[in-house]
């Protein structure tokens, strides 16, 4: 196909084939007419008065604490809206159960984990929480966590009830002068590093979207994931918890770090792998850890952390201060209101609510993206940051029938949500972009041809940082990758000045590699010594791309690395 580069108009339509073009999506029917019964809300867990004089002002609000699951889906029926907490689990059936009348659910919190948000979208229902309203609240807590760590507060206190007074059994560990590693430098992780530094600790960060403007304004240094491990006293979570940040703290983690480290988790439990954790307290390369977590539906393993004597426990109670739960009560309310007006709140965490037809062909090329997006941050390396990327879209549609909104926010949620601890969604992906100062250029390829679908490929190119593999380099020095959909999975099309083949799913390694006999065998002899199945493989004169089963260690990469016939390698987790 021949094709032509142009800039993206500034105005945004809709996907839609130019023989039936579809309107843009409306939220009206949230809304309620003034002639109509005000809309009816069901407060299934405790909020602040502040929030329920708030909804009272315009809707009919029930509150039923303490309901069941069964009593729970038989009184969903007659509200258009429910507010619940983080404990309170939504599945599918709840949302069946609701025959189509739940319009809205709230959710008076940060987490997102506790509704079935595959469920919502089928059934067209809102799902929106409160994330803002607790980061002052989780700061503080983790500060106090910290403190009482590093003093034994939580020890000495019980001794001291049990009727002993040997204070020279406490010795703690003095803050000013120790090194706070900051993983996840968001909004909480940015709080806990301003008070860090008025206790006279050295603070470093890593987050490679993190503003280095806004850390140096407080005196933070920015690094990278290794120097932030190695070179810590302290390290605290505040990481989103995603497929890449699950169990992001395990054996090859604490091998890499200073003796005596304390670590500190105030984000999700299972950043942390639990029983890896206890290994590194009894092996004394973890001094203490001070955690505050969720207690319900614990795994087993759990249990001997938890009882573990350098362990300090609270149940998820970062957020449990008067003044926050008044604002989260405040922001839910705001939230649920906006949404049953017919407006769209930036705190949406679910897909969009656009007619089913054009979700259904939009849906591979949002998976695209967003899978470009993940394959581009672990792509980067350093701690610089990324500022801009140009993303091309090719497409034999007229620019008027393309609407690039969702395929932009999909790109932002595959870079951002991976090192974040924002929960990026289609509503806010564009201002948690601007907050970053990240910028988004787009470009649309126009190729001759019948516009049968959407788009042909994608393309994103990052310039000015580094990489942690070089061949994903084009010749002008710039991160570029290609991408498109085959038979509805999204396939890495290009790496750089390479050509490939390969889905962009599960667990990849891709070597550059010289074309020598023996390599392949090589290669496949290490995985299976190290009890690492290959999935798939596919070798070329240059690069072996393989989709595996298991995790490999960083042992069996290095064996790989160390093979002559390969330059470079990189394992990617998509």
């Amino acid at each position: 196909m021949a094709a032509s580069l142009q800039m993206l108009p500034p105005k945004n339509l809709w996907f839609a084939p130019s023989r039936r073009p579809f309107p843009r999506p409306s939220f009206a029917h949230f809304a309620f007419p003034a002639a109509c019964m005000r809309p009816k809300i069901l407060v299934a867990d405790r909020i602040g008065d502040a929030g329920l004089a708030l909804l009272r002002e315009s809707n009919e609000v029930d509150c039923r604490f303490d309901l069941g699951p069964g009593e729970l889906c038989r009184s969903i029926r007659d509200f258009d809206a429910m507010i619940i907490s983080s404990d309170t689990k939504l599945g599918k059936e709840l949302f069946e159960c609701s025959r189509g009348k739940l319009r809205v659910v709230g959710i008076a919190g940060v987490g997102i984990d506790n509704v079935d948000l595959t469920a919502a979208n089928e059934h067209r229902c809102l799902v929106v929480n409160a994330p803002a309203a607790s980061t002052l609240a989780v700061a503080e807590h983790g500060i106090a966590l910290l403190t009482a760590m590093a003093r034994n507060v939580a020890h000495a206190t019980i001794s001291v009830k049990s009727g002993r007074r040997d204070r020279m059994n406490f010795r703690g560990m003095q803050m000013a002068g120790k090194t706070l590693a900051v993983i996840g430098f968001g909004e909480v992780g940015f709080e806990v590093a301003r008070r860090a530094k008025g206790l006279g600790m050295q603070v470093i960060a890593y987050d490679p979207y993190a503003s280095s403007y806004r850390a140096q304004s407080i005196g933070i240094e920015l690094v990278g994931p290794d120097k932030a491990i190695m070179s810590a006293d302290v390290i605290s979570l505040h990481m989103h918890l995603t497929p890449t940040t699950r169990k992001m703290l395990r054996d090859e983690t604490f091998g890499k770090m200073k003796k005596g480290v304390h670590i500190l988790n105030v984000a999700h439990r299972d950043l942390i792998d639990a029983d890896a954790l206890v290994r590194a307290l009894d092996a004394g390369i973890v001094s203490q850890a001070a955690l505050d977590m969720e207690l319900e539906d614990l795994p087993p393993s759990y249990e001997k952390l938890i009882q573990h004597d350098r362990v300090i426990v609270t149940p998820n109670i970062g957020d449990c201060t008067m003044e926050a739960q008044d604002e989260l009560a405040i922001e839910i309310a705001e939230g649920v209101n906006k949404a049953l007006n017919g407006h769209l709140p930036h705190t949406v965490v679910n897909e969009p609510m656009v007619p089913p037809e054009v979700l259904a062909e939009l849906k591979p090329f949002l998976d695209l993206a967003n899978s470009l997006g993940k394959l581009a941050v672990q792509l980067i390396a350093g701690s610089g940051g990324l500022r801009s990327v140009k993303v091309a879209y090719a497409s034999a549609r007229e620019s008027d029938q393309l609407d690039t909104k969702l395929l932009r926010v999909g790109i932002i949620k595959g870079l951002l949500e991976p090192i974040s601890s924002v929960v990026v969604n289609w509503a806010n992906a564009d201002s948690i972009a601007k907050q970053r100062k990240l910028r988004i250029i787009e470009e649309l390829i126009s190729l001759h041809g019948a516009p049968e679908y959407p788009l042909e490929f994608m393309q994103l190119q990052i310039a000015n940082v580094e990489s942690r593999f070089a061949s994903a380099l084009s010749k002008a020095g710039e991160i570029e990758i290609e991408g498109q959909v085959k038979n509805g999975v999204p396939y890495l099309s290009k790496l750089g000045p390479f050509e490939v083949d390969f889905a962009l799913e599960g667990r990849i390694l891709i070597c550059r590699s010289f074309d020598q006999p023996g390599l392949i065998g090589r290669v496949g002899s290490i995985l299976g010594e190290a009890n690492v199945n290959i999935a798939l493989m596919k070798a070329g004169r240059k690069l072996l791309t393989l989709k595996l089963d298991e995790d490999p260690t960083e042992e069996t990469l290095k064996k790989i690395g160390e093979i002559p016939a390969v330059q470079e390698y990189i394992f990617l987790k998509m």
